[in-house]
């Protein structure tokens, strides 16, 4: 399976009439609402199913656990949508969880502890932001639930945090209410059957925890202090106590990792300990640098790292960069497939060592591609038998344009393939990085090309789409017209973006065939071969579909901006195979 696909389309662009719509196009966002509850099955089943009788919500994720008597909820939808769903799942959690009553590991003060949206695709942060106050707003109101805002949708500089906002869990609240630390919205008398929530806006925070070959939670503790940012109160070494500066305030020593934020706890029900750890921002340290200062923290403290799991769902590039990461430390070429850069990533994390790790299920833009059936119709998904036999089929589409993609993309894996090769060859072991940036070009061309067999299908489709609009009135003709130009000119831009990333593909191939393994210097050829076929299969794609347009002159520039790139494939063609020739 092609993985790179689903990423693709998650990063669509939005049309703005398409936008509030379930699907490829509209805009979408997801909650990872985290209930008190993790150990009931019905309480569990029922808060589930007040938010998914919402229409167009879809739950991509549900992950309960015994020890932290806790249970994490992932839902996208269109923000409307999931707003509602999760006000729902609140209405049903006050209903059915008492926290007088509860118990877990994992610190909490409400039924619904806490309540993040996060902007996925074609919504602003600003937005969410709107989104999470109003939606806090409503809860207070209605539900008579006390709300504090944090991360972005904080209203305060010192609610930002979560663990000040929730600071002395819930066996607090009561006295922290009494002492004036009102909430946002709500009462702010205490409630004692659901407690507080906080309700945030935020970027994807990644919940995961590293396994240790150890029961004590002490240890676990103590290594999470070592790697957060807070880290731990400085010690007087003669007395143990706080050491305090001259506002009475502990004064704490940083831990080595910028944006995260750790505990240790022990879960009985894998008979482990381990160092539960929240990622704020993976740009600034990335899930593979976690887990190497915790295995290097725990092997200070004679502990040994067995592996880790993540708790809900993460994005993609956590683990493409992970993966590329550990092939990195081994010399190995980073130019590979990213279902073999994930297979990679999560062999070295360990993320199958309490249960499967399953790609389709965890990471975020596979599961939101999955439940809203955005790969179902990609071709590139499609065996090659059945992408032959769709093409042969009496549906005009998938086209000559598509084609022309799909052997571009031949093309630039056939140069990744030889510097794969190349970069693993015996004896060239001080090469393997020349050839692995090789590789990794190929790789950036032929996952763009194999998006563009889709995209040009679907340019062609927008194009059918707009002839059928009505035209029973001047109004409807002239809309109808302004509609099919639009599409035509989309029809057009396709195809010379094939012809961009074909060509720019043949530079990394005419290396190949100067530089690369001379047992695979054919390969090279055939590469160049698919490349020039490409360009000027797209270029009768271009000009097809320029030939429709009422503006003239952008017709006449982008035919003959084709005209240029058809002509320097086919010289590009002829001086790779020369040095094929040369090298045969």
């Amino acid at each position: 399976m092609i993985w790179s696909r689903y990423a693709l389309v998650c990063r669509t662009p939005v049309d703005a009439a398409d936008r509030g719509k379930t699907g490829r196009m509209g805009e979408l966002l997801e909650c990872v609402p985290n209930f008190s509850e993790g150990r009931n099955p019905s309480v569990i089943q029922a808060i589930v199913e007040a938010m998914t009788k919402v229409k167009d919500v879809v739950l991509l994720d549900v992950d309960p656990g015994k020890a932290t008597n806790r249970t994490v909820v992932t839902l996208v939808g269109p923000p409307a949508a999931v707003c509602e769903a999760v006000f729902q799942g609140a209405k049903k959690s006050a209903e059915l969880i008492d926290m007088r009553l509860h118990k877990g590991e994992h610190p909490r003060f409400g039924a619904l502890d806490v309540c993040p949206l996060v902007p996925v695709r074609g919504i602003s942060m600003e937005r969410v932001v709107e989104l999470a106050r109003d939606l806090g707003k409503r809860m207070g109101e209605e539900l008579n639930l006390s709300i504090y805002c944090y991360e972005q949708a904080a209203l305060s500089a010192g609610r930002r945090n979560l663990a000040e906002v929730r600071a002395g869990e819930y066996e607090a609240l009561e006295a922290r209410l009494a002492n004036g630390d009102a909430p946002d919205f709500g009462p702010n008398t205490f409630q004692a059957k659901t407690g507080a929530t906080a309700v945030g806006a935020r970027d994807f925070l990644v919940a995961y925890n590293v396994n240790l070959n150890t029961t004590s939670s002490r240890r676990a503790n103590a290594i999470a202090f070592d790697v957060r940012e807070k880290g731990r109160e400085k010690l007087d070494p003669n007395t143990m106590k706080p050491v305090r500066d001259e506002q009475g305030q502990p004064i704490w020593v940083p831990g080595s990792l910028k944006a995260v934020k750790g505990i240790g706890w022990f879960i009985e029900e894998y008979g482990v300990a381990q160092v539960s750890l929240n990622l704020t921002d993976i740009s600034v340290t990335p899930l593979h640098v976690v887990f190497d200062e915790v295995c290097k923290k725990a092997e200070a403290r004679g502990v040994r790292v067995t592996g880790s799991e993540l708790v809900g769902l993460l994005p993609l590039r956590a683990l493409l960069d992970a993966g590329r990461y550990f092939l990195k430390k081994q010399q190995r070429s980073l130019g590979v497939s990213d279902d073999e850069l994930i297979k990679i990533a999560v062999k070295s994390l360990g993320l199958g060592d309490l249960y499967a790790f399953k790609p389709e299920e965890k990471i975020i833009e596979f599961a939101i591609a999955k439940k809203l059936g955005e790969s179902a119709a990609l071709l590139v998904q499609k065996s090659v038998r059945a992408f032959t036999e769709e093409t042969a089929s009496e549906s005009p589409a998938p086209g000559g344009g598509s084609i022309a993609a799909t052997v571009g993309a031949f093309g630039a894996a056939l140069s990744t393939m030889v510097a794969n090769l190349s970069s693993h060859k015996r004896g060239w072991d001080a090469r393997w990085e020349e050839f692995s940036d090789y590789a990794e070009q190929g790789k950036l061309a032929y996952d763009r090309l194999l998006a563009l067999v889709d995209e040009d299908t679907a340019a062609f489709n927008r194009v059918m789409d707009a002839m059928s609009l009505p035209k029973s009135t001047d109004a409807e003709k002239a809309a109808r017209r302004q509609a099919m130009q639009r599409a035509t000119v989309h029809a057009a831009e396709v195809p010379l973006e094939v012809m961009k990333v074909a060509l720019a593909s043949m530079e990394g191939i005419a290396k190949m065939a100067e530089l690369g393994n001379a047992a695979s210097v054919s390969d090279a050829g055939v590469g160049a071969l698919c490349a020039r076929t490409a360009v000027l299969g797209a270029e009768l794609n271009v000009r097809i579909n320029c030939a429709g347009l009422d503006d003239k002159e952008l017709a006449a520039r982008l035919v003959a901006e084709a005209r240029a790139l058809a002509t320097r494939a086919s010289e590009r063609e002829r001086e790779i195979l020369a040095l094929v020739e040369a090298r045969m």
